[in-house]
């Protein structure tokens, strides 16, 4: 048992299913051939009838005992073994490829096999064949397979796979059989559930929170859509319980109005305290601004930044900060903490900010917030964690025109510029680059500048090295026509007059980065324009970006043109590849996995 255990530990796996899911590569199949197949492996009986050395190879020809053909081989790097093996005489079940030549039937190098009849599986792993072997044959067993809550149809295919009886029930031409695959990716996507959901740990809440919201909605100057609404009633059913405290993700697509639902979890909390932490200065500020507008006059707010703090955050009902407040000793107990942008944050700082708050053996309700929308499989996958919310809709109608230009299309763009500026309008254009680089055929933020600042006035800069970005970027929200940045703004600020953006060397950015830049423009539901500049002709994945505003189709493209990687509190790993799970396409399947787990209530 010890000996198996360091065995696992060398395969870096943790459950039953993970072993199942070591797939053998190929299988050495020593069964009798019972015709002859030319250019593939065969397993026939023979006897030698010639043997003869020439030019240091050794010549052996062979007797077929079924069919009574000839068949000669050449061995090339030979031994004294080789002679005394291959004596005249001597009968034989030899295995190799089959080619014909000039009607004559050949076998180069040969194996002359003692045990037919066998099909021996073939793994590539870190450990030797033979203790791999030993691991699949002891613990991969029917029993085994049907107490981790597979079905018959799945057991014998895991069975089937490990210890076929011949190689026609596993293949089809030389991949595994159409069905074999679905039920390869139902185990994946069940058992990487059934992970994550031995990973949750519950606590019980220091209290139930059921404060009322009316006097919140009613007063804003807009109605919740349907999907707020939704999100709002299941933070309601997370709050209202004492027994578990609230664990929950809500990812709403950029400009989906998050912030309302944070206003009305505050609302839910009251009378007892809330604590919201956001990435940056300038999300904590606007955040405080939102909440100072729309939260009843009575609520007191306090914002916590480093070295601008603005009211009493020790009196305050709802305190709005930055990691600042890891480092406040005195903070007051909340009931309820949240989390903005949460993917900024490192686990342990989301960790630090729980447990300056929690008491003893209860935790506070918790809720992450996050504007990079994920592919649907995920979240369903990722749910077994920890529960969650997607927010799909906006409350209006965003008119984002997508377009790709280049270098011909320049004196265009310039036009539309001055335009949007004479409306009063602000202008965005992001580069790949600080500084210059070999490495990028694209001007870099530098290079440029002097170009703008030349034709234009109230032009900023901003990169993320510059120590006083966010009083950059809060300068030119109330002054500025054009802002030149790099990605730097690609999560969170509102900048309500921007309407267009463009984005240089487009092609070389990740598809959730595009939408992020994107859905900086268009936030009041003025029409808008994203235009991606690229000096590439071949821009597919660049149009199929286009034809689409919706973050989570996006999130599903993404994942169709490269890896899905560390989206959701770090479970899903940029190591966590699926072999046979397709995350873009296989949502039918991840939702049977799920049902499953459900029923087996493992």
């Amino acid at each position: 048992m010890e000996e198996a255990k360091q065995l696992f530990k060398k395969l870096k796996i943790h459950s039953l299913l993970d072993l199942a899911l070591i797939i053998p590569t190929s299988y050495n199949d020593t069964t009798l051939s019972t015709t002859l197949e030319l250019g593939k492996i065969n397993t026939i009986e023979a006897k030698v009838v010639d043997s003869s050395v020439y030019a240091g190879k050794l010549r052996v020809t062979f007797n077929l005992t079924r069919s009574g053909r000839r068949l000669s081989s050449t061995f090339f790097r030979v031994t004294p073994y080789h002679h005394k093996l291959f004596e005249v005489g001597s009968s034989h079940v030899i295995q190799g490829r089959l080619e014909e030549y000039k009607g004559y039937l050949q076998m180069s190098q040969p194996k002359s096999i003692k045990t037919i009849g066998k099909i021996t599986p073939k793994y590539k792993t870190v450990l030797k064949e033979s203790e791999i072997s030993s691991l699949i044959e002891c613990y991969v067993n029917e029993q085994n397979l049907y107490h981790e809550g597979l079905d018959s149809k799945e057991v014998s295919t895991l069975m089937h796979i490990h210890f076929p009886k011949s190689m026609e029930e596993v293949y089809e031409g030389t991949t595994f059989k159409p069905d074999f695959i679905s039920v390869l990716k139902f185990v994946e996507a069940y058992n990487h559930m059934k992970k994550l959901r031995g990973k949750r740990a519950d606590f019980p809440a220091h209290r139930s929170l059921t404060g009322s919201i009316e006097s919140f909605v009613n007063h804003l100057p807009f109605t919740l859509t349907h999907e707020q609404q939704e999100v709002i009633a299941q933070i309601r059913s997370d709050l209202a319980r004492e027994d578990k405290a609230a664990k929950r993700m809500v990812v709403g697509d950029v400009g989906s109005g998050k912030t309302m639902v944070i206003l009305a979890s505050v609302m839910m909390a009251l009378p007892h305290k809330s604590i919201l932490m956001a990435p940056t200065s300038l999300l904590a500020l606007q955040l405080y601004e939102e909440a100072c507008k729309h939260l009843p006059k009575d609520i007191k707010v306090a914002l916590v930044m480093q070295g601008k703090d603005q009211g009493n955050y020790k009196e305050a009902d709802f305190i709005i900060g930055t990691h600042a407040l890891l480092f406040k000793e005195d903070l007051p107990q909340a009931s309820l903490v949240m989390v903005d942008e949460q993917h900024r944050f490192g686990t342990k700082q989301r960790q630090s900010l729980e447990a300056l708050v929690s008491a003893g053996e209860k935790k506070p309700h918790f809720i992450q917030f996050s504007a990079t929308p994920i592919p649907r499989t995920q979240a369903m996958m990722e749910s077994e964690l920890l529960d969650v919310s997607l927010i799909a809709t906006t409350p209006f109608e965003r008119e984002v025109l997508t377009q790709t230009i280049s270098k011909q299309d320049f004196p265009n763009l310039l036009t539309h510029i001055k335009d949007e500026i004479a409306q009063k309008h602000q202008v965005l254009i992001i580069y790949p680059l600080v500084e210059e680089s070999s490495e990028v055929p694209y001007q870099s933020l530098e290079e440029s500048r002097g170009f703008w600042e030349e034709k234009f006035e109230n032009v900023y800069v901003t990169h993320g090295k510059d120590k006083d970005k966010e009083d950059v970027l809060l300068e030119f929200r109330e002054k500025g026509d054009i802002l030149l940045a790099t990605t730097v703004v690609e999560v969170g600020i509102s900048l309500p007059r921007l309407t267009l953006i463009v984005i240089v060397g487009a092609e070389r950015l990740g598809l959730a980065t595009l939408h992020q830049l994107r859905g900086r423009v268009g936030r009041n539901g003025l029409k808008s324009w994203c235009y991606l500049y690229s000096n590439s002709t071949e821009n597919f994945r660049l149009e199929q970006f286009a034809r689409t505003n919706n973050g989570f189709d996006i999130a599903k493209l993404d994942l169709k043109f490269r890896d899905s990687g560390d989206i959701l509190d770090g479970t899903i790993q940029s190591g966590q590849r699926f072999k046979w799970l397709d995350m873009a396409e296989d949502e039918a399947i991840v939702s049977r996995a799920k049902n499953r787990l459900k029923s087996v209530g493992i």
